[in-house]
């Protein structure tokens, strides 16, 4: 009985997830869930006490599958410029296969849903920041990149960037991957960490 519970919970946030690819990006309801899974609205409650858990679900998911993977790429790469590097292209790529948990991350699929989700996906990106400044001093401790750059700074720069590119692939419909130009644009926002020069105080 549990295990087929569990697999329609991961039913229904699948079908959200997949609803969440409409390039219209209407708000979604339980209603149109709900008809999505040839189910009552009631029958949606018995596994999600609200539309809102549902979209927790989904965060966890994120956030699950984003800090595993991290976790595995500063155990496999010992550069700090390499590691964050690595993370960049893990955030560009899981965004381009899976749209619908791009508009999560990009926050335009939760403009009419409860405060405490973008509270939620705000951490993530808060915790994305806080291992790319994780990167960068690593790089600087190497010489890879300037002793005196300020990692909080250039740590904000690449997470802005990163969000940019979540923001233009939901905007544009799913049309403009992430992924575009990719290579050259990360070796320009490098070539500007290296040629770093303080700001005078």
């Amino acid at each position: 009985m549990g295990g087929r519970q569990g697999e329609r919970r991961e039913q229904i946030l699948q079908t959200l997830a997949e609803m969440l690819e409409a390039p219209a990006g209407e708000k979604i309801t339980t209603a149109a869930l709900a008809a999505r899974l040839s189910v009552s609205e009631a029958a949606l409650y018995r596994h999600f006490a609200s539309k809102a858990q549902m979209f927790e679900g989904l965060i966890g998911f994120v956030e699950e599958t984003l800090f595993t993977r991290i976790n595995v790429i500063s155990q496999q790469e010992t550069g700090g410029l390499a590691q964050a590097e690595a993370v960049a292209q893990l955030l560009l790529v899981f965004a381009q296969r899976n749209r619908g948990m791009t508009r999560v991350l990009a926050g335009d699929a939760l403009v009419h849903e409860h405060e405490r989700l973008r509270a939620r996906v705000n951490q993530i990106h808060d915790r994305i920041e806080a291992t790319l400044r994780q990167c960068l001093r690593l790089a600087c401790t190497a010489h890879e990149l300037p002793q005196d750059l300020d990692t909080a700074a250039a740590a904000a720069l690449l997470l802005s960037w990163v969000e940019g590119r979540w923001q233009q692939f939901a905007r544009s419909g799913f049309r403009r991957e992430p992924t575009t130009h990719w290579p050259l644009q990360w070796t320009l926002l490098v070539t500007g960490l290296r040629l770093h020069t303080p700001v005078p105080a």
